[in-house]
């Protein structure tokens, strides 16, 4: 659909939404955007091109800042517009690092200073974003002032005087709307690799990413005029939790179905809550670990409290989920493979009661789960788990997109062992 075929209106509590001018089937492309701005996630750095975000283990660095890093010439000199002014900022604050929102920040200044316009402003231009200051609380402004005297201090190599800047570029609004508007930007397997502003009011179906594109796409039936919605904020929380994210974040409060009714809280929070909190903060505690070392740390950590709290957490938990979710990926990285099976198969069913219908993230690890299964030469398992991740993944994904592709190379690899057996 293009965006002639979407109309903003006001949403009562919400800002600015979009709705739909005409009847929509499940599975349609609503809406495709490039960020206005981007940048990788710390914790990313030198895993992913800074450019197309895809992984490669052989990056090549900026020769400047020694920050930056692509998969080649080609990203490089793609990327160098928006790196041009920062590459000075990063290698005048060596060996400090701007947090990645000051990182995103500055990008946007500078790009607001050559004032060029991305194809997402179609909709909606930057100065159009909702930064709903007046409802921040104090605690929430005085954090927003730190970032933006942050930003100043980082521009420094490029900006000496903020205050000889146009009056649009305030860097403590800026700050506001970054806060409201920007998305987490995933890759292929829904792992999180970058951080980007898309000038949009974020309308409600279900996200995806390409590389650096943010795709929208239905996921049921919508009619003439009625709200595109997504969720906000990840549903694997309890809804008190929700609802003070939604509320300190973005700054209004959610009143669908699933909040009023506090649907599946008591499943969520299952079990003995003095283990559930242990296996909490041990989730919490990893950080994007890099290392063979660092992994297998990881899973013991996680293999002694997966048998310390047999019978006395359901997987259905959410921090047993999350928990067996952080040993599959151990494992994975480790190439034990039949033991990341035996975690991602404990994952289905609560991934199918948290996530029912069509939902992305479902598709993935049902895509994850089967590849486990096809490497253990659990042929017929793999291929039913795999046709249940492409139900999901042609709505939520669509043919197009390129993890779609790998899912239907696998599957018709599966189909192929299959008929000379």
């Amino acid at each position: 659909m293009e965006p002639a075929a979407l109309e903003r209106f006001p949403s009562p509590g919400k800002g600015s939404g979009l709705r739909a001018r005409r009847r929509v089937r499940p599975g349609e492309l609503l809406y495709r955007a490039k960020p206005f701005a981007y940048v990788v996630t710390k914790e990313q750095l030198g895993s992913v091109c800074e450019h197309c975000l895809r992984r490669n283990e052989h990056l090549h660095r900026c020769s400047q800042c020694k920050v930056a890093k692509y998969c080649g010439k080609s990203c490089q000199k793609e990327a160098w517009l928006d790196h041009k002014q920062e590459c000075r900022c990063l290698k005048s604050t060596e060996p400090n690092f701007p947090p990645d929102s000051v990182r995103l920040a500055g990008r946007i200044v500078f790009k607001l200073l050559r004032q060029s316009v991305c194809l997402s402003e179609r909709l909606y231009s930057f100065s159009d974003l909702q930064s709903n200051i007046e409802q921040l609380s104090e605690e929430m402004k005085d954090g927003l002032r730190h970032l933006a005297h942050t930003l100043q201090l980082y521009l420094k190599a490029e900006i000496q005087d903020a205050s000889h800047l146009p009056p649009a570029i305030d860097f403590f609004q800026i700050f506001a709307k970054v806060t409201c508007n920007c998305f987490t930007i995933s890759n292929g397997e829904m792992q999180d690799v970058g951080v980007g502003l898309y000038p949009s009011c974020a309308p409600n179906c279900v996200i995806v990413f390409e590389g650096y594109q943010l795709l929208l796409r239905s996921v049921r039936e919508i009619q003439i005029g009625e709200e595109l919605t997504i969720s906000y904020i990840e549903s694997l929380m309890p809804t008190s939790e929700r609802q003070k994210q939604l509320m300190r974040q973005y700054c209004f409060e959610c009143d669908c179905v699933f909040c009023q009714n506090q649907e599946k809280d008591a499943e969520k929070l299952g079990g003995e809550e003095h283990a559930w909190k242990e296996v909490k903060d041990a989730v919490n505690e990893v950080r994007y670990p890099k290392s063979k070392e660092e992994w297998e740390q990881v899973l013991a950590r996680f293999q002694n409290l997966l048998s310390r709290n047999t019978g006395r957490l359901p997987d259905t938990n959410i921090y047993q989920l999350k928990m067996l979710d952080c040993a599959m990926d151990a494992c994975i990285n480790l190439e034990s493979w039949e033991e990341a099976l035996s975690y991602g198969s404990r994952t289905l069913g609560p991934y199918s009661l948290y996530y029912p219908g069509f939902h992305p993230l479902r598709a993935v690890q049902l895509m994850r789960v089967g590849k486990l299964q096809y490497s253990q030469d659990m042929f017929p398992r793999a291929l039913e788990t795999l046709k249940q991740a492409y139900n999901i993944m042609k709505v939520t994904h669509g043919t197009d997109h390129s993890l779609m592709q790998a899912l239907m190379e696998i599957k018709e690899q599966c189909e192929a062992i299959m008929r000379i057996q």
